[in-house]
């Protein structure tokens, strides 16, 4: 360690803490809620749990005739993975394109999260991708779901892809007709539409979870999922009002991000409201505030991309000479950076990290003790305090949630990391005793660590009838996270053996990048068929077990969460690129710049 690191270390230390008692604690929270289960302690959404993934937005009575038809390129989905992608194909010349999309509209996480207080997390003017090309302002730095929905569909008008996408349809089957050199992707409509292409863009919170609680099916009164908020049931709108819950006990299972959002509006209109925690969520400060247009019009070109480059860089730990942001998501780099100073570049990444511990430990200690300035209640308020390093479990950020605990018609059920004990046909039950309640609103989140082809909800077939669920049993195995051998053709977007950010659309646009260009790549040697050979897949697959040790280190000491596949530290969130996502970009960058080798064209 440097005298400067070493100078910022004792600075640190000296902040009125116990770095020793701190860790053991953090220690003891997360064994308290390991659970030997894993991700198997949730329930699937089928049989007679299939409701909750029913589209309440769309029409139902929606019906038209089957398809049958050849497209050049075939994209899977249509939300903001499926935007970029079909956007990039339009910017490059592309045409012939159809999107299979299962809501009823553009928007992704962005259609089916609609429930009171849903708002972008990430600053929005990162957040929202393609804002120089729409030319669009944002309202407020942080924005609220409906107008991120309404610019998933101006994308969608502004590339023309409206007339080619096919909305309320779902994929249930690809298979490669190596003959044809196409896929052939049948869909829930009857479809059948043969593609040279295909690039899937399903995401990771596409499919809901639910707990899975003794008796839970039990339940005599009403039941939804955030992601498929009952409007009819509650009144009102993402801004609230839900009136209709004036003479109604709800109970919210989940104190995540969602429920960070959601709470509030529920204590203030119903009549009783249970908030049921497993473990609590880091809470910080919003501070939303109305975007200065008049900043927005000084910008120059260009300046959308330094922000969110700005932006993922600090939050992935590479240092910057400012902050463009300047939000709780960046605060820990500039408490690092201030320690630091000007030695930071010099610093070994061992030193760094006991910096950056402890910068984490004095941030959640403010955010420990933001719980204990705004709860009135002691007990409740030490139930609320999080104990883990601040990037464990997604951070969240409200200005209204912690004071909800304020209010005489709301209760914490603080479970300790073990769950409810059982759901009755009239309510909860935890420690002996009852509660009653006339709805459950389940803010349990998305299926994340499960299989792929459990989650996209079909199989793919490629080359000799080899299912991706089997090349995928050993392991995950890619070039770049986007493309596997003997799947011609295929390419995937998402979080699998690449490097995903805390601002998904930034991760999301680069991907949309590197897949048009291959396909460019492709089209300019008039190939039919590109696929990465089995050589340089299995030097990508090295390169991820190499530069995993640092993620997996952290994550095998956080508590338990879908980042973490619920605390096995084995699940895809950890088949990641280790040296982040500004690295991973600049080498995906320069395997272009060299020609892409260890791609086979025929």
């Amino acid at each position: 360690m440097t005298t400067d690191s070493a100078a910022a270390r004792d600075m640190l230390i000296d902040a009125a803490f116990d770095v020793d008692a701190l860790r053991e604690k953090y220690r003891q929270e997360r064994e308290r809620r390991l659970r030997p289960e894993g991700i198997e302690q949730f329930v699937e959404l089928t049989g007679d749990f299939s409701r909750y993934v029913d589209d309440p937005y769309a029409d139902s009575d929606f019906i038209r005739p089957a398809i049958s038809k050849e497209v050049d390129v075939l994209v899977a989905g249509g939300g903001f993975g499926g935007l970029s992608a079909a956007a990039q194909l339009r910017k490059n010349g592309w045409r012939d394109l159809t999107i299979v999309e299962k809501g009823g509209d553009f928007g992704g996480t962005w259609y089916w999260n609609r429930y009171p207080g849903a708002q972008c997390d990430i600053e929005t003017y990162c957040y929202l991708p393609l804002l120089e090309e729409t030319g669009y302002a944002p309202s407020l730095k942080y924005a609220f779901a409906p107008e991120i929905l309404e610019h998933a569909q101006r994308i969608g008008k502004m590339f023309d892809l409206y007339k080619d996408a096919l909305f309320q349809t779902e994929i249930t089957g690809m298979r490669w007709l190596e003959d044809e050199g196409r896929w052939l992707c049948a869909t829930s409509r009857g479809d059948a539409i043969k593609a040279r292409f295909v690039v899937q863009t399903n995401g990771i919170l596409d499919r809901p979870k639910l707990p899975g609680i003794p008796g839970i099916a039990s339940f005599n009164g009403h039941t939804f999922h955030t992601s498929r908020w009952d409007y009819h049931y509650t009144g009102g709108s993402n801004e609230g009002g839900l009136d209709k819950l004036a003479d109604k006990r709800v109970a919210v299972i989940g104190t995540g991000a969602t429920a960070i959002q959601c709470i509030p509006h529920l204590a203030r209109h119903a009549k009783h409201l249970y908030v049921v925690q497993r473990t609590p969520s880091c809470v910080d400060e919003r501070r939303n505030a109305p975007t200065d247009f008049a900043w927005m019009s000084s910008l120059s070109a260009g300046w959308q991309a330094a922000r969110r480059r700005n932006f993922v860089a600090l939050t992935s730990g590479v240092p910057q000479p400012e902050d463009l942001v300047g939000d709780g998501w960046t605060e820990i780099a500039r408490t690092v950076g201030g320690y630091l100073s000007a030695d930071l570049d010099e610093t070994s990444d061992e030193s760094r990290a006991q910096v950056g511990e402890l910068a984490d430990f004095q941030k959640m200690n403010k955010i420990r003790a933001r719980v204990e300035a705004i709860v009135d209640d002691a007990q409740t308020a030490e139930a609320l305090k999080p104990w883990y390093r601040q990037f464990c479990k997604r951070p969240t950020f409200n200005d209204d949630y912690l004071d909800s605990f304020n209010r005489p018609n709301v209760t914490l059920i603080d479970t300790k990391g073990r769950g409810l004990d059982a759901v009755t046909e009239a309510g909860l039950q935890f420690d002996g005793q009852e509660y009653a309640v006339d709805c459950i609103i389940f803010a349990t989140g998305f299926e994340v660590g499960t299989s792929f082809v459990r989650r996209m909800g079909f199989e793919t077939i490629g080359r000799d009838g080899k299912a991706l669920s089997d090349a995928w049993s050993q392991g995950l195995r890619s070039l770049h996270g986007v493309m596997v051998h003997e799947f011609p053709n295929l390419f995937h977007m998402g979080i699998n053996q690449n490097a995903p950010s805390y601002c998904v659309t930034y991760h999301l646009d680069e991907q949309a990048e590197h897949i048009v260009a291959i396909l460019g790549h492709a089209r300019a040697a008039g190939a039919r068929y590109v696929e990465p050979t089995q050589a340089s897949e299995q030097s990508w697959v090295a390169t991820i077990r190499a530069k995993s040790g640092a993620t997996l280190a952290f994550q095998r000491e956080c508590t338990p969460s879908y980042l973490n596949n619920e605390g096995k530290a084995d699940g895809p969130l950890n088949e990641i690129y280790g040296g982040g996502s500004i690295e991973f970009s600049e080498l995906i960058r320069d395997w272009r710049e060299q020609g892409m080798p260890g791609l086979e064209l025929r």
